[in-house]
């Protein structure tokens, strides 16, 4: 059993069950499941920033949706790692009760889960079918672009971390409203996934294994919204090396990029999003 939960969508029975086709046309019966891996503040069903909008593509497939340690249903630990998300990805993948099976499943991950995502996928290409990147938070693969590079420079450098007392609230709070977004309601289950992510080991200490993952070959998309009705300072201090990222990517992993409008593609514009998630599946 893996150390993390996950909850499983599967909607075939409800919608024609071997009826239901793929994209493709091919069997919704014999599709590949797809695991996703959600970023900060969220968990995996979450409507607010994880994947409840991607709920419609279980009619042709199996869903899984992993809750990193510390959100959700996950159990808590003492501080998040993108290194060990990546290992309890591989865990779920190559877990029998999971229902993978043969031939592993797609992966989506958005943000610091797209950099689990892809640390898992070059550790297990055996177990991985295709790579989905909903604006990575892979800057370290993209340090060569100057936006990017100020980012970097500006964290390295010591820029100012979390004032010590903060608490998970006044950090949402500064978080959401300080940059001119709803802040959503405070619930414990959202303070608990606030109080991780502020203890998350920061993502520009990841090695984002590039080369490995060109060489597993793995069908690869990028999405990626367009940020224009963004708040300004949200656009300048993250939607700009976010774009970046996922532009670099894109090049460097010979995938194939979407840009959506908004600034979080899978929630704002989530039928653009799984339109394309199923035509990438086949």
């Amino acid at each position: 059993m893996a150390a993390v939960h996950v909850t499983v969508w599967d909607d075939r029975d409800r919608v024609g069950g071997s009826r239901a086709r793929t994209a493709s046309g091919a069997p919704a019966a014999a599709a590949a499941p797809a695991l996703f891996i959600h970023n900060i503040f969220t968990w995996g069903s979450d409507s607010m920033y994880g994947f409840a909008g991607q709920r419609p593509l279980a009619d042709s497939r199996r869903l899984l949706l992993l809750d990193r340690r510390g959100y959700g249903d996950s159990p808590d630990t003492a501080r998040s790692d993108f290194d060990i998300d990546a290992e309890d990805v591989v865990e779920v993948l190559g877990d029998g009760a999971s229902g993978v099976g043969l031939g592993g499943a797609h992966l989506v991950g958005h943000g610091n889960g797209a950099v689990a995502a892809l640390i898992a996928a070059a550790r297990r290409p055996d177990l991985v079918r295709s790579l989905a990147l909903i604006q990575p938070s892979a800057f370290t693969a993209a340090a060569h672009h100057p936006v990017v590079a100020d980012l970097l420079d500006r964290v390295r450098d010591g820029a100012p971390g979390i004032p010590d007392g903060v608490t998970p609230e006044q950090y949402l709070r500064a978080s959401t409203e300080g940059l001119g977004m709803a802040m959503p309601e405070p619930t414990s289950r959202r303070l608990r996934a606030v109080a991780t992510s502020m203890g998350e080991r920061p993502v520009w200490e990841a090695e984002i294994p590039l080369e490995a993952v060109r060489g597993a070959a793995l069908p690869v998309l990028v999405i990626c919204g367009t940020w224009e009705h963004a708040p300004a300072a949200y656009r300048e201090h993250v939607g700009l090396p976010l774009m970046a990222v996922a532009e670099s990517l894109t090049d460097s992993l010979g995938g194939r990029l979407l840009r959506v409008p908004g600034y979080y593609p899978h929630t704002q514009e989530s039928a653009a999003v799984n339109a394309a998630l199923r035509e990438f599946w086949g």
